[in-house]
């Protein structure tokens, strides 16, 4: 039986764990400042570009649409997903103190679990927009209302914050009774229930189907509203309406693909074949880089977008 009380983990009749300890990338001794460069700017550039991205969505009516609205969505997603993580794992790149109390960890855990879930779910939301766009033209306005958009929306948020609560209570609730060195750069799900006490063969299945449900749906969903436009695209008889139709759906396609890719290997492989050293590897991709690609892509890729840029950075230099 685990209780937190105060910064300790409790254990009845067994050592207490008063705190974890990031392994992190330490193997990499002096490469490790490198590493906190090359993070640090891609961290700096995913902040400023998902800020741009929501701030010229914003204040642009004609983006006010609800592809834009799913987008401000992402955006923020990714700001709040990047900042769980990074921060803490610049700091442990250029300290020696690498320590997190078990309520850090928790915290930690929860958001990110929270803010990755909520991103499968609103990029779900995202192909279904455009499968309504494509596929059910005519329909769109009314089928994709203002209110409609918002649900869609808060679903998503909702799903991540039960999801990320249920995950954390039912990891923190095993009992941690020695080991407190985490091979890892935060407190993931996989790394902190090798330190586990005990079999927890039954508590790995169960996150394990956790993950499998609420990554693969979505991504089910995805695949099936993809197909069902691929077949309308494909059945258009302009060539310059097939070339938009693909051009729209691009950029959301190409985000599904990097931060489902990476986060699918990472956990939905068999546990005999986990390696931490690639699994931190991964988890540094889908954790920044793919937040940091994510605006360059929907606004090199976009052209509403990249003229909405121009005309606010239009008005910054040219005030009345």
């Amino acid at each position: 039986m685990v209780s937190v009380k105060g910064n300790q983990l409790l254990l009845e009749n067994q050592t207490a764990v008063t705190e974890f300890v990031f392994v992190g990338f330490s193997s990499l001794g002096e490469l490790q400042g490198l590493l906190f460069t090359m993070v640090l700017l891609m961290y700096m550039v995913s902040l400023t570009g998902n800020v741009v991205i929501t701030s010229v969505i914003a204040t642009n009516p004609a983006l006010h649409t609800p592809m834009y609205f799913f987008l401000t969505n992402l955006s923020l997603l990714e700001i709040f997903y990047t900042t769980a993580i990074v921060p803490k794992m610049l700091a442990s790149l250029v300290s020696e103190n690498r320590r997190i109390s078990p309520w850090g960890c928790a915290t930690q855990m929860y958001f990110f679990t929270l803010f990755g879930i909520a991103e499968c779910s609103l990029l779900a939301s995202m192909a279904y927009d455009r499968y309504v766009a494509i596929c059910h033209p005519l329909r769109y306005p009314l089928v994709m209302s203002k209110g409609a958009c918002t649900q869609l929306a808060v679903a998503s948020w909702t799903v991540g914050i039960l999801v990320g609560i249920g995950q954390t209570s039912y990891v923190f609730s095993l009992s941690y009774c020695g080991p407190n060195r985490i091979n890892h750069f935060f407190c993931d799900i996989p790394p902190l229930l090798t330190l586990a006490c005990g079999d927890t063969s039954l508590n790995v299945l169960a996150v394990y189907l956790v993950a499998l449900f609420f990554i693969t749906t979505p991504f089910a969903l995805i695949l099936a509203s993809y197909l069902c436009i691929l077949t309308a695209v494909l059945r258009m008889p302009s060539a310059e309406g097939r070339r938009k139709a693909f051009s729209t759906c691009s950029s959301h396609l190409i985000v599904v693909l990097l931060f489902y890719g990476s986060g699918s290997v990472t956990y939905l492989r068999p546990k005999s074949s986990y390696s931490m050293e690639s699994d931190k590897l991964l988890a540094l991709f889908y954790t920044v880089v793919t937040s940091m690609l994510n605006p360059i892509v929907y606004s090199l890729r976009n052209k509403e977008v990249k003229e909405a840029l121009r005309r606010t950075l239009a008005r910054m230099s040219c005030p009345r």
